[in-house]
């Protein structure tokens, strides 16, 4: 893979990047000389999933586009260090309803850009409408993974990443009805995401244009010639 020529938003991106895992660190003296170790190894979690695209990179020499990097960094930051470190999801309650938006939008551009490969190299041989029905429905699983991941963290490590404590009688029991509620509304904002992004992938099969990833497209393909042999 040739290093890819720096752009503006590439140094905007590093840059970004930095300053966030400036904060984590900052954050991981403050929880570990405070003693808030649960906190403290999310926060090394934080650490270690922002600079997963790093060594994904370095070690599949597949370039990922900034804008790629630059939106996995910022989720990841958001949904684990701010939504459960820094309690934003009780904060603001539209935190968790904006992040499982996305997380559908962009699981599926990902499951997008695999597809895209794998029919552009013809490994798949279908149509562009069952393509954009493997994305939705991909997006869709790994959103129930993540539904079941949250009732066994909450089951096994008493969190309440399901918002199912009823605060208004007992903090130390769980309305379960809260629970249904908190997960369905995230099951219907994945699907909108989920049906957001198999529809853009479909456009950009059928037409090869979409305004939203033609440049994320042609700098992906442009840089990793290897994969569409």
């Amino acid at each position: 893979m040739n290093p890819p020529k720096k752009t503006k938003f590439d140094i905007i991106q590093k840059y970004i990047t930095y300053f966030i895992l400036f904060t984590l660190i900052v954050a991981l003296f403050i929880e570990f000389f405070n003693q808030r170790w649960l906190f403290f190894f999310v926060t090394i979690l934080s650490v270690f999933l922002i600079s997963l695209p790093y060594f994904f990179q370095k070690k599949y020499k597949i370039y990922l586009p900034s804008e790629v990097q630059l939106a996995i960094v910022l989720f990841i930051y958001a949904g684990v260090f701010l939504g459960e470190v820094r309690n934003y999801y009780l904060l603001y309650w539209w935190w968790d309803s904006l992040l499982h938006l996305f997380s559908g939008f962009a699981i599926g551009l990902v499951a997008f850009g695999i597809m895209y490969v794998l029919y552009k190299t013809e490994k798949i041989k279908t149509s562009v409408f069952f393509i954009s029905i493997l994305i939705f429905c991909i997006t869709l699983s790994i959103g129930v993974v993540w539904e079941i991941f949250e009732f066994g963290m909450d089951s096994a490590l008493g969190l309440d990443m399901q918002k199912s404590r009823d605060l208004d009688s007992n903090y130390n029991s769980c309305d379960t009805r809260l629970g249904v509620i908190d997960t369905m509304y995230d099951f219907i904002l994945n699907t909108i995401g989920a049906l957001i992004a198999s529809v853009i992938g479909y456009i950009y099969l059928k037409k090869g244009d979409h305004f939203l990833i033609n440049g994320v497209i042609k700098r992906f393909s442009d840089k990793n010639p290897r994969l569409f042999k």
